[in-house]
């Protein structure tokens, strides 16, 4: 047992009276000490349950924050140093409305903007479809990459994914406390104000409640972060509705603009198209590719259009509209999916020939 940590616990765990806020640092040496198991599990999950029922402080997220930084994995900037964008999606993934997000990263990285993605396996307490299963379903295997094969891909294709099991073991290994006390613990809000990309890049994270835009802002306050976007979205995922306005906060450099864009004034307004069969997912995100149209294919446009925007790659929304649909009906994200599976089986089948293939 930590008497240390045993220390840190009865602070946040003492009820609503006695208890008080961690310090950053006290919540960067409490999240080492998990991340290590230097905490044992009694302690972990009581700490977990506890944090939730206190809810963390923007001091608290930023600790945690320090000691992602200091243990886990970052990619390193990409050769030529374009700005890039991070998406922060819920790492418990969709289970209700159909996701877009690999489309999304297509359509950017078709256009020159290259994107980061992080996320794992099946996570509790919701097991949605997390964002590597969509990725297998496009027949792209992100799994067995080594952190600098997953830096190699982004420098080839402009796609990076951070894959926690295989980057980051010591956060995949508090999942199953997750399990255990059948909650979300405040590591899934972490998850979203994360960014594991150390070259320069704007980081997207979606929310659903008002509270965590507000955790965000103290927390990247903390750490020293200008460039960030909240987008409150499907399931709190990076994905913008269509069935409501899209509420986003885009702060750069220190100026805060909020966002209120309307579906129905670009002639996007709908239903959010719901998830159906996981299995033909895949099917379905192919066909959005292939430039056949429908209402899934809407909510792409949509979101690429966004992200093009908010990527540098179009001075306004309605030009970031137009050139997703060029992007995809010319083919151009599909081609993009093509040159990441290769790029991909080329490095599983050859780890050794990263240098060889620039």
């Amino acid at each position: 047992m930590s008497n240390e940590f045993r220390d840190l616990l009865k602070q946040v765990g003492s009820g609503s009276h006695t208890s008080r806020p961690l310090t950053q640092s006290e919540a960067e040496a409490a999240t080492r000490m998990m991340l290590t198991q230097t905490a044992t599990p009694a302690q972990i999950g009581a700490f977990m349950i506890a944090h939730r029922i206190k809810r963390p402080t923007a001091e608290e997220m930023a600790g945690t924050l320090d000691a992602y930084a200091a243990l886990g994995p970052t990619l390193p900037a990409i050769a030529d140093h374009r700005p890039a964008l991070v998406l922060s999606c819920p790492y418990d993934g969709r289970s209700r409305t159909a996701p877009v997000t690999p489309v999304t990263a297509l359509v950017l990285a078709a256009a020159g903007v290259p994107v980061v993605l992080h996320g794992g396996d099946r996570m509790p307490t919701k097991e949605g479809i997390p964002l590597i299963d969509l990725w297998a379903q496009l027949g792209v295997d992100l799994r067995p990459h080594t952190l600098t094969q997953a830096h190699t891909l982004l420098n080839r294709t402009s796609l990076g994914f951070v894959y926690l099991p295989q980057h980051f073991p010591a956060a995949h290994g508090l999942v199953p406390y997750r399990e255990q006390i059948g909650k979300r613990p405040p590591f899934a809000t972490v998850e979203l104000l994360w960014s594991p990309y150390a070259g320069p890049h704007t980081l997207v994270m979606g929310f659903v409640h008002p509270p965590t835009e507000t955790l965000a802002k103290g927390t990247f306050a903390l750490r020293g972060k200008p460039d960030w976007i909240t987008v409150k979205g499907l399931e709190g995922s990076c994905d913008l509705a269509r069935s409501r306005t899209a509420i986003v906060g885009v702060n750069r450099q220190g100026q805060a603009e909020r966002l209120l864009l309307h579906p129905r004034d670009y002639g996007f307004e709908g239903d959010d198209v719901e998830l159906s069969e996981e299995a033909s997912l895949g099917s379905r995100l192919l066909e959005v590719l292939a430039g056949h149209g429908g209402e899934l294919a809407k909510t792409a446009r949509w979101n690429a259009g966004f992200y093009l925007w908010q990527g540098g790659a179009v001075e306004s929304l309605e030009a970031g509209l137009v050139k997703a649909e060029h992007l995809l009906a010319r083919g151009d994200a599909m081609a993009k999916l093509e040159h990441l599976r290769q790029q991909s089986q080329l490095l599983t089948a050859a780890p050794d020939a990263i240098a060889v293939h620039p």
